[in-house]
Formats: structure tokens, sequence, C-alpha cells
């Protein structure tokens, strides 16, 4: 997946500068490439990346290719989306959800 306006791919190499270093609101979706589930989300997250683009910095992270950023942050089930504000986690969301649910949970944290 190449670079596309707000949506970055984060490595375990980039995660500190692309997440971490981001000030304001950032998605990162944990995911890999043989999950279905993983595959229903990402149209959204690539939808929520337009959306938001500006308030909201998008970001992908292959648990595969990734394992230490994975295992830093505990996934156990992917998809898992995790909000961080000014570089701190502050929230979680597990498995493929509604746009809908996701949308809520930027509104609360933009907020």
């Amino acid at each position: 997946m190449a670079e596309n306006g707000n949506l970055v791919e984060a490595t375990d190499a980039n995660f500190g500068e692309v997440v971490e270093g981001a000030s304001g609101l950032a998605l990162v979706d944990f995911w890999a490439a043989w999950c279905g589930p993983c595959r229903m989300v990402a149209p959204v997250i690539e939808q929520l990346a337009g959306e938001y683009e500006g308030k909201l910095r998008v970001a992908k992270l292959d648990v595969d290719a990734n394992q230490r950023t994975a295992a830093r942050f505990n996934i156990r089930s992917i998809p898992s989306i995790l909000f961080f504000k000014d570089g701190q986690h502050v929230d979680t969301v597990v498995g493929a959800v509604p746009k809908p649910h996701l949308e809520r949970k930027i509104q609360e944290h933009l907020g």
C-alpha cells in the first residue's frame, strides 16, 4: 500500500514518527493480508482518511511485517483500530465494526 494523502503505512521503523510523534488525533488500523474482516474494514478506513483529512491522521500497520509494534500494543485480534491523541494511546476498537461506530469514536476524541 502506497502513501495516499492522509493514509500512511506505519511500520516498526516509523511508528514513533508517524503516529506517536503526530499532534492531534491518529487512527491506526492493525491488519494482515490474510484477514477477511480486515479486508472488510479497509474501504471504511480509506473513506475516513479522505473525509477527515486535516483533522485525523490515518495509518495502516501490517501485523505480520511489524510484529514488534503489534506486540507493544498487545494486539491479539485483528483488525484492531487504535486511536492516539498527541502520541498517546487513548482508545481501541477490535473487529470489523460499521463506519458509524468509528465515526462516533473519531468525534468523541476530536471533541
